[in-house]
């Protein structure tokens, strides 16, 4: 079921009438029926084992939440301050280990399904020579990755003394929530609960809000996302052919699709969550107007961020232990973000890129404290222009290797960056026969794209201005039927349900 499709409208509005229309026990066992129907839309085959992993991380945190001390000391007050410490001590071991445990769990069924079967393939490819033994092909769960990472997030939330879940029900429908379920946002199980069972009806201001999102969200992925992909199609798909000017093209045009098809994506789940009276956390925040590496990763994917910060970052020190060891950090948790979006090795290159990238900014920063000249440039005019550009020059070209993972396709187009002309049947087949426009006017509507970034961006940080409740319902007709009539035919796949 596609998120931009006539059967998503109807099926979402279906649920949203049922949903207002029962009392709140019901409420949980609508969205938990509905999103089950949604996920065997796509994967039924997996419904048992995502279940039977809820049910294990719902029981993994019930265990460590049950009592912070052990019960048969906890009523009796005549034993002394020894005692009790020495039950606290093999009580806060036993969660700990039930922590592992959870973990443990967690990390294996993700490492089986996105690292075992290239492992596989691998091998069966070095030992043998026969084409039919030689691949190993496994199709992991749609959301394998952010669902896992939810998981993750609460039991160790649990460790750390927030209250667990006490009904499986509750559980199960924070976790299956289909408007998350699929590429997030990265959701924190109390965040979101609390508001299921605060819930109350919903205003017209709300409603529309809900309804511009999705309208949006659909906008940015149905025409802006699909068509500009289908450029980078012909052009990675062809990187012999093309030539430098059509590879940087195709690499500032990636960049913008990617943003774009994830950033429409999590507008409508935060839309259609909106009209349930839930609000999804941001995952985006105008990344491609910061002026450093940092300040990037606090604005692109921001849940992805957050998730990597204070269950990664702070447990391996953060920037407690010196600079030296705060650099090291930084490569790690990068390292493993590379690891998390796949198992080739062109991840594995993006994730090491960006954290050098923030290594150098540290460094740079570290710097700049020592020095009131340096400090001042950065903030003058040319120092932030200059901090911009080195910022998203180092962004953009570091998407090579996240849309060309294997390292042979990625390091040609790297090579080909500079100097290397083009097929001359190239721009017929791509320009003239495919997308009906030449490079320059490609080029230029690339550009306008950004520069339209570039006014909400200033709208919703300068002006601070918003549209009004009945501006967006008008508005939410209109932008479905330009993505009805604009919208490439046969819509690509959100890029993110590979990850």
């Amino acid at each position: 079921m596609n998120f931009i499709s006539p059967v998503y409208g109807f099926f979402l509005l279906s649920i949203v009438g049922i949903y207002w229309s029962v009392e709140q026990k019901l409420r949980l066992w609508t969205l938990l029926i509905t999103s089950l129907v949604f996920y065997a839309s796509l994967q039924v085959q997996y419904i048992p084992l995502l279940l039977a992993l809820i049910f294990i991380n719902f029981r993994v945190g019930q265990e460590m939440g049950e009592n912070t001390a052990p019960s048969e000391h906890s009523l009796n007050w005549k034993i002394s301050n020894e005692e009790w410490q020495f039950a606290q001590l093999d009580w806060n071991r036993r969660r700990l280990k039930l922590l592992w445990l959870g973990l443990s769990v967690n990390i294996l069924l993700l490492f089986g399904f996105k690292y075992l079967p290239p492992l596989l393939s691998f091998i069966f490819k070095s030992a043998s020579t026969n084409s039919a033994t030689a691949s190993f092909k496994l199709t992991a769960p749609l959301g394998i990755s952010f669902f896992t990472f939810e998981c993750i997030a609460y039991l160790v939330d649990v460790y750390r003394g927030a209250p667990a879940s006490r009904e499986f029900l509750e559980f199960a429908a924070y976790k299956f929530f289909f408007a998350k379920l699929i590429s997030g946002p990265i959701t924190r199980y109390h965040n979101l609960v609390n508001q299921l069972n605060t819930v109350r009806s919903q205003s017209l201001n709300v409603i529309a809000e809900g309804l511009w999102l999705i309208a949006r969200g659909a906008v940015k992925k149905g025409i802006l996302a699909d068509n500009i992909g289908v450029f980078v199609d012909l052009c990675f798909g062809n990187i012999q052919r093309a030539g430098s000017v059509d590879l940087w093209l195709a690499t500032f045009a990636y960049g913008l699709q990617l943003y774009l098809d994830f950033n429409g994506y999590v507008d409508i789940a935060r839309g259609s969550a909106l009209l349930f009276g839930l609000v999804l956390p941001e995952n985006f925040d105008f990344p491609y107007f910061s002026t450093s590496i940092g300040d990037f990763w606090r604005r692109w994917h921001i849940t992805l961020g957050d998730w990597l910060r204070n269950y990664l970052y702070f447990p391996l020190g953060g920037s407690r232990q010196g600079l030296i060891r705060t650099c090291l950090n930084l490569m790690i948790v990068m390292l493993l973000a590379g690891i998390w979006h796949g198992a080739a090795l062109g991840f594995v290159v993006w994730g090491l890129l960006h954290g050098l990238a923030l290594v150098v900014h540290r460094l740079t920063e570290a710097m700049s404290d020592r020095s009131v000249d340096l400090e001042n440039f950065w903030q003058k005019p040319l120092g932030v222009v200059l901090a911009w550009l080195f910022t998203q020059l180092m962004v953009f070209t570091s998407w090579i290797w996240f849309r060309l993972p294997n390292l042979q396709d990625s390091s040609l187009v790297f090579q080909h960056l500079w100097g290397y002309p083009a097929d001359v049947q190239f721009a017929q087949k791509v320009y003239v026969e495919a997308l009906n426009i030449s490079q320059l006017q490609l080029a230029a509507l690339l550009v306008t794209i950004f520069c339209l970034m570039g006014v909400a961006y200033a709208t919703d940080r300068t002006l601070k201005l918003q549209f009004s409740w009945p501006v967006k319902l008008v508005f939410v007709p209109l932008s479905l039927y330009s993505v009805w009539l604009l919208a490439p035919e046969g819509s690509l796949p959100y890029i993110y349900f590979d990850f």
